[in-house]
């Protein structure tokens, strides 16, 4: 949904239609887009009108970046650990011929 109203602003039906969702299923998900700061929703009649809070998004983001650079390095010391086990065992397995 977030996608779709990166692009423009959208009817509830509108949302729900790439999701084969009924209205009262899409609207309960705009409801916890809604508290968590991400859309907002203008209602003119029988109409509800949504749109995404962009600037939440960018928060959330940034978020995200601290702990994506935290689990990489986290990561890559496990990938380098996992490497050198490897190489270990390879080492391991390989004959060595004694009697030359």
């Amino acid at each position: 949904m977030l996608g779709h109203l990166a692009e423009r602003e959208r009817t509830i039906g509108e949302l729900a239609t790439p999701f084969s969702m009924s209205f009262a299923g899409a609207s309960k998900h705009v409801r916890v887009l809604e508290r968590a700061g991400l859309v907002t929703r203008i209602i003119r009649g029988r109409t509800h009108l949504c749109s995404l809070r962009a600037a939440q998004l960018a928060e959330a983001d940034a978020w995200l970046k601290h702990y994506e650079r935290f689990w990489n390095s986290k990561l890559d010391t496990l990938e380098t650990l996992l490497r050198e086990e490897d190489r270990t065992k390879e080492e391991k397995a390989v004959p060595t011929n004694e009697k030359d």
